[in-house]
């Protein structure tokens, strides 16, 4: 009797000093994968429509004088870049903040997103100045090397939104290194996905294919941004502690 009446409280004991092995338990998995993913959505579509409405409305209240100015421009750009990265980590940060905290995932995700952009455009826009510098028309080889470097430059740009949102995980999980590449892998797939999206788009009618297929790439890029982010938080270990 005295051996069983222990047995209880062991298993009390126990439970209390073995926290959750996941950073997302698994009983919660589910609810946790539709919800970042939806959230994800729509933080990039309102945070989209809010920087197309916010650099038309900059363009449209500026005196063309001053935006022929570069500077005037770029601050336009980036002013927009900021809001719609702002919304986008904003929106995670809602279903993230009970694991982690969501101040910190929505400062380092917008300042990671706008490095990791703004990175991949110079890369981009260098690689596009190299094949106008050629002063001939390319060829399909020369086009598909042009196209697949500016692809590369894109898929490693994402490095740096990893790399921000690692320095936040890192301070709750172990082993997350991984992370840092995880943005990559995801910029991979919608690549992959946007280059099968061209593929078919001739099957789409001419009046409305560029719509089409516009709402479509915005789409898949979203439902990606979700999808893989997702799966690897549920794949984060806490730190394992004993008492």
């Amino acid at each position: 009797m005295p051996s069983n009446s222990k047995q209880p409280l062991q298993g009390v004991f126990s439970a209390k000093t073995n926290p959750r092995r996941f950073l997302i338990p698994r009983f919660e998995r589910r609810s946790f994968f539709i919800q970042f993913t939806l959230i994800t959505l729509v933080g990039w579509v309102v945070g989209g429509i809010a920087s197309i409405g916010i650099e038309k409305t900059i363009v449209e209240i500026l005196p063309p004088v001053v935006l022929q100015q570069k500077i005037w421009y770029l601050l336009a750009k980036h002013f927009s870049s900021g809001v719609f990265a702002f919304i986008f980590g904003t929106d995670q940060a809602l279903v993230l903040r009970r694991y982690i905290s969501g101040w910190l995932w929505l400062f380092v995700t917008s300042i990671g997103w706008l490095i990791a952009n703004g990175i991949s455009a110079e890369w981009i826009n260098y690689i596009t100045s190299i094949a106008s510098s050629l002063n001939n028309h390319l060829s399909p080889q020369q086009t598909i090397i042009f196209g697949l470097l500016s692809t590369i430059a894109y898929i490693l740009s994402g490095i740096w939104l990893g790399l921000f949102q690692w320095l936040v995980l890192r301070r709750y999980t172990t082993g997350a290194w991984w992370w840092i590449f995880l943005p990559s892998v995801s910029f991979l797939f919608i690549s992959i996905l946007i280059w099968l999206l061209s593929l078919v788009q001739e099957f789409v009618p001419a009046v409305n294919r560029a719509q089409v297929v516009y709402l479509s790439g915005q789409g898949l890029t979203a439902l990606v941004l979700g999808v893989i982010p997702a799966i690897g938080l549920c794949r984060l270990k806490t730190y394992s502690r004993s008492t």
